[in-house]
């Protein structure tokens, strides 16, 4: 039987994430997942692609308190509720422009600054977001924060397995799961086998696979150092190219959640649906 052994919510876009023992379904994803943005003097987003150094701030959620912390800078707080006195910035993620988000103050983007060595701001979401999803075959009630293509993303310990026995053999380090970036992982099924899954339910809560998730340099950024290597592209890139489009490699599976509320705790059962 498939089920839960590890879920992780990443509170800000690209900085450091952590492992949870249960979490919350919402509109928008998991609760408290992707809901902070670091973006640029234009108002763009900033993630490891560009800034590896982004993977040296740890996030922390606590009494209503976003906590960042990094080696030799300390920790700073900013509240996660929004602020109706926030100012509002228009925000851009990929091709999604516009978004209006809640500039979290100063301090926090001078700290920001400072650590990755980047002019930058951090923003939050707030009743003025509104972000639709767009891929996937989305409903108009598909909303989702500031992750990159759909809420959230399943994995499978093994398609890690596998992955990492080809990259041993090849002569290379294996990798761990943090590379990839997962909200759910899986254990029990066969390797790859999330490319077939139409739909999951867990405790109660039902998920729509959003299609496939196309890797990118952080899959190879430690997400303690900020050192980037070859694997595991170099090994995706031999067997896991996307169909008809050579340059893209995949590891994972997007996710709608088709409830919006729920509670999804590691140990559950998986249920899925096949193609």
């Amino acid at each position: 039987m498939f089920h839960v052994t590890g879920l992780f919510l990443y509170p800000v876009k690209s900085l450091r994430g952590f492992p949870v023992a249960a979490a919350s379904v919402d509109p928008l994803g998991f609760f408290g997942d992707r809901r902070f943005l670091v973006v640029d003097e234009s108002r763009r987003f900033l993630t490891q692609r560009t800034l590896p150094r982004m993977a040296l701030v740890s996030t922390a959620l606590s009494k209503g308190l976003l906590r960042l912390t990094a080696e030799s800078f300390g920790t700073i707080a900013v509240p996660t509720a929004p602020d109706p006195s926030a100012p509002l910035i228009a925000v851009s993620v990929w091709n999604q422009h516009d978004l209006l988000a809640e500039d979290c103050g100063k301090e926090v983007a001078e700290w920001l600054g400072e650590v990755l060595g980047a002019t930058c701001r951090l923003v939050r979401i707030g009743p003025a977001f509104l972000r639709p999803v767009l891929r996937g075959n989305p409903t108009p009630d598909d909303h989702f924060s500031f992750a990159d293509g759909a809420p959230l993303l399943v994995t499978s310990t093994a398609s890690l397995d596998e992955l990492n026995r080809r990259i041993i053999e090849n002569g290379g380090d294996p990798v761990p799961m943090d590379r990839f970036r997962p909200n759910i992982v899986i254990e029990g099924a066969e390797p790859f086998a999330e490319d077939r899954w139409t739909h999951l339910e867990i405790a109660g809560v039902r998920f729509r696979t959003s299609g496939p998730c196309e890797r990118c340099l952080v899959t190879t950024t430690d997400q303690f150092t900020g050192q980037r290597g070859k694997e595991p592209l170099k090994t995706l890139a031999s067997f896991r190219r996307a169909s008809g489009d050579s340059a893209s490699v995949l590891f994972g599976v997007n996710l709608i959640q088709e409830s919006k509320s729920g509670l999804v705790t590691v140990g559950d059962p998986v249920s899925v649906t096949t193609n």
